[in-house]
């Protein structure tokens, strides 16, 4: 259930509804205005429906959702860029928005310039901003083209610029739109450091994100949106799993198409993940998984060898276990079966990922059977709550008092 307005919060959003209207057929003349009656053909779209929730001081709010979930109309709402249809938001505290950076900037103008200009219009004084110039042209990298015009650089040092700007306005509430879209790898690992220093401070931040381990690891708590309400509002890892389950539940898993090589004599006919002896798409890390590899041959084959390949959607393997690898080769293959291959406690770190399989003679050079992207699959949090690189050691902590 929503919570009431909080007269102590940061913020508070007070059952607020945003409408859209969506035109199916506009008049292009006169005539055509006055043939549909003085009317343009529309429906009205609900982005946002009775939203409510208080944001505490110090707090770290992640607003997640699928794409069209109202989460990026929301954080315009917050921000004062959008007016709600109806309800109230309430900011009490000195308030930045990075939302569409550097719409403030003006290409004929130097970076210099620009930084005075974008400074000022998100609240600071001219006193303030010199006091601030150098660390913000530090932050950003760009010193040796603070002079230049902007229309003379590349998207991602105008980003850079307008984030460097935008975080050290020194704001007491930080909206965020996509915490780590912005720049290359380096900068992001600086704008992280700059959240961490912001949190630290006792700094209240909203974000609106499409990566759920961002929430997981960085909020104080998720609000999970779902075509225009709220679904869910807690602790960040368990809306994170609901979400991310409901997701997965509810979408096909995205994968390459399938692709075949190899002489044929003997072929994998299907694959199938298991857990429980049950056939499935989606396992928990930590779960017990078996991978089957159905199998034809018509003629007998001499000491065939059977492997798997699991790798990111990315194309990194994680592993390739083969039958030649535990000695398990037979003298010759002919007719159809199964070969099983076992998982004791998954390591895999959730995400999305795909199985190649193989058959091939003793020397590994001659294929018989190679399938590309023979299955996708996905792996969701179970035993594990580590959210970063592909496997888990299952590591043991100590030290410390929880």
């Amino acid at each position: 259930m929503s919570d009431p307005p909080n007269d102590g919060a940061a913020l508070s959003v007070d059952n607020v509804t945003k409408t859209f209207r969506i035109h199916h057929e506009r008049a292009s003349s006169l005539k055509q205005y006055i043939a549909a009656g003085g009317r343009n053909r529309y429906e009205e779209f609900v982005a946002l429906r009775n939203v409510s929730f208080n944001v505490d001081e110090g707090e770290a709010v992640g607003i997640i959702g699928h794409n069209g979930s109202g989460k990026s109309t929301l954080l315009k709402c917050m921000a004062k860029i959008y007016a709600p249809n109806e309800g109230r938001i309430e900011i009490r505290k000195k308030m930045a928005a990075l939302l569409e950076l550097g719409a403030g900037f003006h290409p004929e103008l130097s970076g210099r310039d620009n930084v005075f200009l974008n400074a000022s219009i998100l609240g600071m004084g001219r006193k303030d901003i010199s006091a601030r110039f150098d660390e913000i042209v530090e932050f950003s990298g760009l010193a040796d083209f603070i002079d230049s015009p902007v229309k003379t650089y590349s998207s991602g040092m105008y980003v850079r610029l307008a984030f460097a700007v935008a975080i050290n306005v020194d704001p007491d509430l930080l909206l965020i739109d996509e915490i780590l879209a912005v720049g290359d790898v380096s900068f992001q690992k600086k704008c992280m450091e700059k959240f961490v220093d912001f949190r630290n401070q006792g700094k209240t931040l909203v974000l609106v994100t499409h990566d759920p381990y961002t929430v997981r690891e960085f909020c104080d708590r998720a609000i999970w949106l779902d075509h225009g309400v709220i679904r869910r509002d807690g602790e960040p890892a368990e809306v994170v799993d609901e979400y991310t389950e409901t997701m997965l539940g509810a979408e096909p898993t995205v994968g390459a198409e399938s692709s075949r090589r190899g002489d044929g004599r003997v072929k994998v006919t299907r694959t199938e993940l298991l857990v429980g002896g049950v056939p499935v798409n989606r396992v928990r890390n930590g779960g017990d998984v078996t991978i089957r590899l159905h199998w034809e041959a018509e003629e007998s084959v001499p000491k065939p060898v059977f492997s798997v390949t699991i790798a990111s959607l990315a194309g990194s393997t994680v592993t390739a276990p083969s039958t030649r690898d535990v000695d398990m080769v037979p003298d010759s293959l002919v007719g159809f079966g199964h070969v099983d291959v076992r998982f004791e406690a998954l390591p895999l770190v959730a995400s999305q990922y795909v199985l190649h399989t193989e058959i091939t003679g003793w020397g590994r050079q001659h294929v018989y059977d190679h399938v590309q992207n023979a299955q996708t699959f996905d792996v969701i949090a179970g035993s594990t709550k580590e959210i970063h690189g592909l496997v888990t050691l299952h590591p043991t902590w100590s030290g410390l008092d929880a």
